[in-house]
């Protein structure tokens, strides 16, 4: 077995030691098992399965702050890392998950580089991982890029009628010639889907008949792209572009789900935008909701009422 080969096998220090150009010290977490919801297939929604992750942190050698306990990277530093990002959401993939920790491990201080391993311990009879090396550079320079592209959206929630209306292109327009990217949100279509009684199949109908009425708005105007997923969410917002959310998939990915039905999609549409941190939901049409903890202006379906 070659020394690359055998290295990629071993635990991330050993690659951290020969990979390292700097007189980095290291601390490193060997085999922290958790039990957790993650996963992209549908076998592995509504189960925990073990995780597993060895993580190496180079850190400013020991010298250089003393013998004060403030002045180090706590192990604990690493274990709540991955206790954050585990509690922020669910994920579908490893590498995502990886890429959460690492950079909140290099928000500290000390930490320069990192190494993180993350392995599925019960999706075969071995362990599926990743691992990925990230540095304090590789922060900096995130940081910089989405301070730079980090617009604060206008979250529009369209009813049924302004959907249907003969003004919603000039709306369109209006909303185009705005500072802010805009994220457009819809409701259940006029014609209700036929439910089962089984409370999970329900929502995921619900969700499904809401993002088939996301796709009629598109379908009235080019301008308009129906967003499933964060990633690309967050990418139309940076890049000015308007949105329809479909949001079959980050309702059912997130760990702290819409605190009302999904039937009341306006709040619904409320939650997405405390996600997205917008000042205000601005509600184009007549609606009903039970939201009362976040912002909701009403807009007459007549063109500018603004």
């Amino acid at each position: 077995m070659t020394n690359e080969i055998r290295l990629a096998f071993e635990h991330p220090a050993a690659r951290a030691e020969v990979s390292s150009v700097t007189a980095y010290d290291r601390i490193s977490l060997r085999d922290h098992i958790v039990e957790v919801e993650i996963g992209a297939f549908q076998q592995e929604r509504g189960i925990t399965q073990r995780i597993c992750f060895n993580i190496v942190v180079e850190v400013c050698p020991a010298h250089q702050v003393g013998d004060d306990v403030d002045r180090i990277l706590s192990y604990d530093k690493v274990t709540e890392a991955i206790s954050f990002e585990l509690a922020r959401e669910r994920f579908n993939l490893l590498e995502t998950l990886a890429e959460r920790v690492a950079e909140r491990i290099l928000q500290e201080p000390q930490a320069m580089r990192t190494f993180v391993r993350i392995e599925k311990l019960d999706r075969g009879p071995g362990a599926l991982g990743v691992e990925i090396v990230r540095s304090k550079n590789d922060l900096a320079r995130d940081i910089l890029i989405g301070a730079i592209n980090e617009p604060n959206p206008s979250i529009v929630y369209l009813s049924n009628s302004a959907v249907g209306s003969e003004h919603l292109g000039q709306w369109l327009d209006f909303l185009s010639a705005q500072p802010n990217p805009c994220v457009l949100c819809v409701g259940l279509p006029n014609r209700l889907p036929t439910l089962t009684a089984h409370s999970l199949v329900d929502r995921r109908i619900e969700l499904l008949a809401i993002e088939q009425n996301a796709w009629v708005l598109a379908s009235r105007d080019n301008r308009c792209v129906v967003i499933e997923t964060k990633t690309e969410l967050d990418w139309a917002i940076k890049n000015g572009k308007i949105s329809v959310w479909a949001p079959s998939k980050m309702v059912l990915d997130a760990t702290q789900a819409p605190p009302l039905p999904v039937t009341d999609t306006v709040a619904l549409a409320a939650w997405l935008a405390q996600m997205l941190h917008a000042e205000e939901l601005q509600v184009l049409g007549d609606f009903t909701t039970k939201e009362q903890n976040f912002s909701i202006r009403a807009l007459s379906i007549a063109p500018y009422s603004l």
